[in-house]
């Protein structure tokens, strides 16, 4: 599988891209704003210059990465002779399945529709599709160039030889892959966001202030970012999802979203993207400023 397209170039999207290019595949890199493109290749540009910095790579090493990306704003052209394709775009059931149905229209037959949903079924993305033995989960960590673990989630109809092929493409770029089946959440979602989520309850019912837990959890537990920061560095929206992903699936309350969750996401407070979460980001972020709605 040496012809890679990922779908997005968001911050998971061009994370991935970067990571593939690295190893020497060659990645087209698929998104329909043309800026935002640009704004991908950028990112990469200053991640591996950081790279550079701390000598893990060269300046050549750079110059062949970027080279091995191309971008692409018409997904049939970008998909065009793809051996694997990986989806990236908003974690929205509705969004995904609509790109799948048309990668499935315009991949080649034997190319593997991947996606990187952290909570959406497999099982269900796959049935837009004529190949549902060819659909499978790549769940990335952020920051895709840094973190190790790749959640590998079959579907109900994925083939063994799929999951295979994936798995060793895993090992051979760097990662460390974790066969999981597809059930709400996977592991990572499932038993992550209940945590975050009972943070958020705690802070709400005023058990204590945003620095207090997340100090307990980062010298009491050994985290080393408390959950309530890796709440808004993922997104108070994404969370909101997936927490709303695994109230669904399982119909039990404990998985409800806690009420403070909800609003601020409906009030757009949506941690650093928006500038604004459980801590203000307006500064820059180079220090962590409790939000006034919690001071």
């Amino acid at each position: 599988m040496n012809k890679i397209a990922v779908i997005g170039a968001g911050t998971m999207g061009n994370g991935i891209a970067h990571v593939f290019a690295m190893k020497g595949h060659k990645v087209s890199l698929i998104d329909i704003n043309q800026e935002a493109l640009e704004k991908a290749l950028a990112t990469i540009g200053k991640n591996l210059d950081r790279m550079i910095k701390k000598e893990k790579i060269t300046e050549s090493e750079k110059r062949s990465t970027l080279s091995n990306i191309q971008i692409f704003t018409d997904t049939k052209s970008g998909v065009e002779n793809a051996d694997l394709i990986i989806e990236a775009a908003t974690e929205n059931p509705t969004i995904k399945k609509s790109i799948f149905k048309l990668l499935d229209e315009h991949a080649a037959a034997s190319a593997i529709l991947a996606t990187n949903t952290s909570s959406i079924s497999i099982t269900e993305i796959a049935t837009v599709t004529n190949r549902p033995d060819k659909v499978i989960g790549m769940h990335f960590m952020n920051p895709v160039p840094v973190m190790k673990l790749v959640e590998v989630i079959r579907g109900y109809a994925t083939s063994d030889e799929v999951c295979q092929q994936i798995m060793d493409l895993s090992k051979a770029i760097g990662k460390v892959p974790v066969e999981v089946n597809d059930y709400p959440g996977f592991v990572a979602n499932r038993i992550l966001m209940p945590m975050i989520n009972e943070a958020i309850i705690t802070l709400f019912e005023g058990v204590a202030g945003v620095e207090e837990i997340d100090t307990v959890m980062k010298l009491g537990m050994a985290h080393p970012m408390g959950p309530l920061q890796l709440a808004d560095f993922i997104g108070l929206d994404v969370c909101l999802s997936i927490m709303r992903v695994l109230f669904e699936g399982f119909g039990n309350p404990k998985y409800a979203p806690c009420p403070l969750l909800v609003n601020m996401v409906t009030a757009g407070k949506l941690g650093r993207k928006s500038g604004e979460g459980f801590y203000d980001y307006s500064h820059g972020g180079k220090e962590l400023v409790i939000s006034k709605s919690f001071a």
